[in-house]
């Protein structure tokens, strides 16, 4: 049986493609789509109108995460970033707020310090969801690989990331 010397590039093309297709059937739409002011429906422009007083707004966007519309607005209040999540309803979902890492409790910049190693801690955020303070992520460089590390308010690991 002779092979076209065509065939086996076709034949690799071919499992590629079906590949990639049967990957993005399965994988989540959770895609960030980049937004207008004037996108926001009214109960999310209203939350973000209450949430940004005093700052200044970066950017608007939405996702679906969990199935479920949310939209993020991005934002710098005295020099800090602040991110929102904000349902459709309005109800504000998650804050995510820088801190200088100075600025934390004890507890907590002696735990992030202790995950951190011997890495250098390039950025502080307190993480609140649904009004209660759940955990502080920092973001960490050890030489040229970036990680992020998450301790509760109480500065011990967390048991799963938030």
């Amino acid at each position: 049986m002779r092979i076209a010397p065509w065939t086996v590039p076709l034949l690799i093309l071919t499992c590629a493609i079906a590949s990639q297709a049967a990957t993005q059937q399965t994988a989540p739409q959770e895609r960030e789509k980049k937004l207008k002011r004037s996108d926001l429906p009214a109960a999310v422009l209203k939350t973000v109108n209450q949430e940004s007083q005093g700052a200044t707004i970066s950017g608007y966007s939405s996702e679906t995460e969990d199935g479920q519309l949310v939209y993020e607005v991005e934002m710098r209040v005295r020099g800090h970033g602040r991110d929102v999540l904000i349902g459709a309803d309005g109800s504000v979902l998650e804050i995510e707020q820088e801190v200088a890492l100075d600025a934390l409790p004890a507890a907590v910049k002696a735990g992030l310090l202790q995950l951190a190693g011997s890495g250098k801690i390039t950025k502080v955020e307190s993480l609140t969801k649904r009004g209660v303070l759940v955990a502080y992520e920092a973001q960490v460089r050890t030489g040229a690989k970036r990680s992020e590390i998450q301790v509760g308010p109480d500065g011990k690991p967390l048991a799963h990331p938030e």
